[in-house]
């Protein structure tokens, strides 16, 4: 057997909090002739209304439609030599960009701009929820399967607001949104207390000390709202749903609910989604796949969510199996794994492919950067160093009691999507 021990790539960071609670961490590396600037704001479509959905998506989009003093945000990141970007997730909304070093300083100019205050044109407004609604349009409507995630997450879920894809749940929400909500979103949630700053790259601590007093310490506090959601509670009872569109084939969906990102449990759940169905070796392919032919293709995978997640199923069903008795092929893998556990090779496998995504992800920059601040979120930004060790340390056991626990009967939400075509 082969083992592949990658060398783990330490983050050295240093952390500050300046005055106005704005969380600072810096990662200085020489090697790099740019800089990285990323700004977290601890905000996500968990923390929306649940009749005004998809609205920290719309505001991710407002970001870029002018500040306090700067009308034009790309415009001046551009005459700078820098790029940027941004995304919206269930838990958190981040903006990174990249420019020369020797340019930082425009970038801080920029972020604490819009921090401190957005222009609260009408129009941009206007501009910003026609090209959201277009994208929910043709990202979620109009295309093959698109809808999965609008019916899905409130099958698994009940409570929580990981029941609605951050989108929104329909069209009208944005559509509703005025001046007036804008304002309040931004002035309860897009705060230097609510936020963690990464500058990484050929930057100097010291130097980014200064700068973040200087342009972020001006900006005052606010009163940030506190997050109080619901526990998503315990199921005890297997749900389905069955649903169907103009698409090529037959589709089959399985969630299961599982811890959340800074658990412990976490790392065993995303192996043993490996091992289900990470890739072509795989239980799920190898047997559904290519020996039954029961399936065009499968996959497992885990949302990797803040609270607690899900692991997930998916596979299109071959023209004349009904996606029933494909369900029944699903659940006889699931039973042998719960009933015989994995091999060791099995687990040997997956985790130096995790070990090496890690590793190469963190050989960019920015990937790094953004670690740092997403592990800040769990009140120690040194998990970023521990995810190579957490997957090296998980044993069969673990393996055998995440099966247990996640791949329960009743903790399934199934949603059968038909094709209509014959």
């Amino acid at each position: 057997m082969i083992f592949l021990f990658l060398p783990a790539f330490m983050i050295n960071f240093e952390t500050f909090t300046l005055d106005n609670g704005l969380r600072v961490i810096v990662h200085e590396d020489p090697n790099v002739q740019i800089a990285v600037l990323n700004v977290l704001y601890d905000v996500g479509s968990k923390d929306e209304d649940p009749e005004l959905t998809g609205f920290a998506h719309l505001f991710e989009h407002l970001m870029f439609g002018g500040s306090k003093n700067i009308s034009s945000y790309d415009e001046a990141l551009q005459r700078a030599g820098g790029e940027n970007n941004a995304f919206t997730s269930p838990d958190i909304t981040n903006y990174y960009m990249t420019l020369p070093s020797q340019n930082i300083e425009t970038g801080f100019w920029l972020e604490s701009d819009r921090m401190l205050g957005l222009s609260f044109d009408p129009k941009v407004l206007e501009v910003q929820r026609s090209v959201v609604i277009e994208e929910f349009k043709q990202r979620y409507l109009n295309q093959p399967y698109g809808d999965v995630w609008l019916k899905l997450r409130p099958l698994a879920y009940q409570s929580h607001p990981y029941r609605w894809p951050t989108i929104g749940k329909e069209i009208s929400h944005i559509e509703n949104v005025t001046m007036e909500d804008v304002k309040s979103f931004f002035y309860q949630h897009y705060l230097p207390n609510n936020a963690t700053l990464v500058v990484a790259g050929n930057v100097k601590t010291e130097e980014i000390r200064k700068c973040s007093e200087k342009w972020f310490g001006p900006v005052p506090a606010g009163n940030r709202k506190e997050r109080d959601l619901p526990v998503e509670p315990r199921q005890k009872q297997r749900r389905e749903v069955e649903t169907s569109a103009d698409v090529p084939l037959d589709s089959l969906f399985m969630t299961y609910h599982m811890s959340g990102k800074f658990d412990d449990n976490y790392y065993s759940a995303d192996l043993l989604g490996d091992i289900l169905g990470r890739d072509k070796s795989s239980r799920l392919y190898s047997r559904l796949v290519r020996e039954k032919k029961l399936f065009h293709s499968i996959n497992a995978h885990i949302t990797g969510s803040i609270d607690p997640g899900l692991l997930v199923i998916n596979g299109r069903v071959n023209s004349g199996t009904d996606p029933i008795a494909a369900e029944n092929a699903i659940q006889e893998v699931i039973d042998e794994v719960m009933d015989g556990g994995v091999t060791e090779r099995e687990l040997e496998k997956v985790k130096n492919q995790a070990e090496s995504s890690v590793v190469f992800s963190e050989m960019e920059i920015l990937n790094r950067a953004m670690s740092l601040a997403v592990a800040s979120l769990s009140g120690d930004v040194s998990i970023v160093n521990q995810e190579v060790e957490k997957i090296r340390s998980t044993s069969l056991d673990d393996i055998a009691a995440a099966t247990r626990e996640i791949l329960r009967p009743d903790n399934a939400s199934v949603m059968y999507y038909r094709s209509k075509n014959p």
